[in-house]
């Protein structure tokens, strides 16, 4: 059976007047979110992530221009006034930011931010909110939440924190959730507790959700397709089974060699070398190109087309023209991958 596609990306085009000039933070992002399952976006910092899932949200600083066509079970969400996106934004898409702390106020209760965030939406009283509110701190698996619903955020601990961050995200039973690196400041053991409680809300809600991270352990564990991003778009997508065991762009092979695992001996992890284009003038070509050590003379001329891989694979690179020579991805990928499947007992369903 074919999954709806409650969200269409097409050309998304960010941009940002600065004193510097023009800078080109997202260019030509397209990819489809499928109702129930997770997309995990990749890549370095200033790879466009956050700038994406911030404009799905409404949410671009006032210097951006955006373009593009952002269908939301078939409304165009680019050029919306911002009393438009009062109907959509927390109600409709939700966002867990990385820092709990930051999205929290210190100066309200805890059930009084949850109770309020239910408010926002639908039309119930101060009492009735605060009843919701409990629920959801029990539902995110806060322990003895009666006892601390008019809690302050300063009393609690940062695993605490961005579970109540994800009771607000949850108050109006969004159909998409946007992830921003949710466990980014967490220890790993309350970073599992987080993904495992995500996992499991989607699931009894049947939301979507958008997950941004760098963790490719967190992508392989989490998502069911992965787009790849690097300098402001999008080199490579598929399924997360195509992206681990099969990539095919360089800049794929970079992010999966330097992951590491438990039996990585010190000083052997890999690093992608040389930094990021600088997006007020983007490259010729392949912005990758620089960086790639299988880059050809046409990488540093033209900029590649999507190649088609299969059905539900694509990627970015002129490897992948029938006129290439062959390359083959480096050996490290395959024993990362397998060593890392060994470790976890393979991708949870």
């Amino acid at each position: 059976m074919t999954q709806e596609t409650i969200l269409s990306v097409k050309d998304l085009r960010v941009s940002f007047d600065t004193y510097a000039g023009k800078v080109q933070a997202v260019r030509d992002v397209t990819f489809d979110l499928k109702k129930g399952e997770t997309l995990a976006i990749v890549g370095e910092s200033g790879s466009g992530k956050s700038v994406t899932t911030k404009t799905l949200m409404g949410l671009s600083a006032s210097n951006a221009t955006v373009s593009g066509d952002v269908q939301f079970k078939g409304r165009q969400l680019v050029d919306l006034t911002e009393s438009d996106w009062v109907s959509i934004r927390g109600k409709e898409i939700a966002m867990i930011f990385q820092d709990p702390m930051t999205s929290l106020d210190p100066t309200m209760k805890i059930g009084d931010q949850i109770a309020e965030a239910i408010r926002i939406h639908e039309d119930i009283s101060k009492e009735a909110a605060k009843k919701r509110a409990l629920s959801l701190m029990e539902s995110v698996g806060i322990p003895d939440a009666s006892d601390h619903i008019n809690d302050y955020p300063h009393q609690w601990s940062g695993g605490m924190r961005q579970r109540a961050v994800i009771a607000i995200a949850l108050a109006a039973k969004p159909e998409i959730l946007i992830a921003d690196e949710p466990t980014t400041a967490l220890d790993v053991t309350i970073q599992a507790q987080i993904l495992d409680l995500m996992k499991a809300i989607q699931k009894e809600e049947e939301a979507s959700i958008i997950f941004i991270t760098h963790d490719l352990g967190v992508v392989a564990g989490m998502a069911d397709r992965v787009a790849v991003m690097y300098a402001g778009k999008v080199v490579e997508y598929g399924t997360v089974d195509e992206v681990f065991y099969n990539p095919q762009h360089p800049y794929t092979w970079g992010l999966l060699t330097s992951m590491p695992t438990t039996d990585t001996a010190a000083g052997s992890l890999q690093s992608i070398p040389g930094t990021p284009p600088d997006l007020l003038h983007p490259p010729k070509g392949d912005a990758f190109a620089s960086r790639n050590a299988y880059a050809l003379d046409i990488d540093h001329q033209e900029e590649p087309p999507f190649f088609k891989v299969s059905d539900t694979h694509y990627a970015a690179t002129w490897l992948l023209d029938e006129r290439a020579p062959q390359v083959t991805p480096p050996e490290a990928i395959s024993r990362r991958w397998a060593k890392w499947q060994e470790l976890n007992g393979g991708k949870d369903d």
